[in-house]
């Protein structure tokens, strides 16, 4: 059963609680400074995270490049993709962005059918670019601040407002609704593996290269992950800049910088 299948009234208040506190944290959307009086529990948490990667997933993700041939890791990132068009739609709704929301409606259909379930991407050819959305994003499009940084365990750099982001996002996901109705959670939590390894296996070199030439790889880490964010609720007017977390689509061809 997945951790998230049975919510209490008491988690969805306290998921409503992480929203007033990112809200009121800083008014007036994204700010210059990165909040982080969790400093001493996030780098805990990151160094747990980095030991788990070094033993487990980065390895993992390594066989994985190797011995899955190129289209097929593309089709198995293609399908994932896919499966998220609902959250995508949803959040671009929430946005008022309704050109957005007919492109990622026609993307689904499109890749549905002629792409084979969403193995092939048939619509990006087509001029139908697309476009990653979250409830995060979301709520940083109407003013909501980041609040403070977090570092979660396993899934890595987040924030208060994108924790709760990630919570909302749960419940726009069809699949989950079927997985917790039909006690198949492990689909949930399968689905969630295999993209954490096709992430970590298109951002080996990129988050080596990091780490080798930082000063402070917390520290660096941190900044990344704030710019990303910003570039994501702007549509992509901040400089490019790979994806750095688990939860999120990898980007092997995107220029990182690397200042804190």
């Amino acid at each position: 059963m997945n951790p998230f299948s049975r919510i209490s009234p008491g988690r969805v208040f306290a998921a409503t609680a992480l929203f007033a506190l990112a809200a009121c944290s800083t008014p007036g959307g994204e700010p210059t400074q990165i909040s982080d009086p969790l400093e001493p529990i996030n780098r805990y948490i990151f160094a747990a995270n980095l030991a788990v990667d070094t033993t487990i997933l980065e390895p993992v993700a390594t066989l994985y490049r190797d011995v899955v041939p190129d289209p097929a890791r593309d089709s198995v990132r293609n399908f994932l993709r896919n499966l998220e068009s609902p959250v995508v739609l949803a959040n671009d709704v929430l946005q008022r962005d309704m050109d957005a929301a007919g492109v990622t409606t026609k993307r689904f259909f499109v890749n549905t059918t002629l792409g084979i379930l969403g193995l092939f991407d048939p619509a990006t050819d087509m001029g139908l670019v697309r476009r990653d959305e979250d409830f995060g994003q979301t709520l940083g499009t109407y003013g909501v601040g980041p609040g403070v940084y977090l570092v979660l365990p396993i899934l890595g750099p987040s924030s208060l407002r994108d924790a709760a982001g990630n919570f909302v996002d749960y419940y726009f996901d069809p699949l989950n609704y079927y997985a917790d109705n039909t006690d198949r959670g492990h689909l949930t939590l399968l689905r969630a593996g295999i993209r954490g390894v096709d992430a970590r296996a298109r951002t080996i070199e990129t988050l080596d290269e990091i780490e080798r030439t930082s000063i402070d790889f917390y520290a660096t880490i941190r900044s990344l992950y704030h710019q990303r964010r910003q570039s994501d609720i702007r549509n992509g007017s901040a400089p490019s800049l790979p994806r750095l977390d688990l939860t999120g689509d990898a980007e092997e061809d995107r220029t990182a910088s690397l200042e804190n």
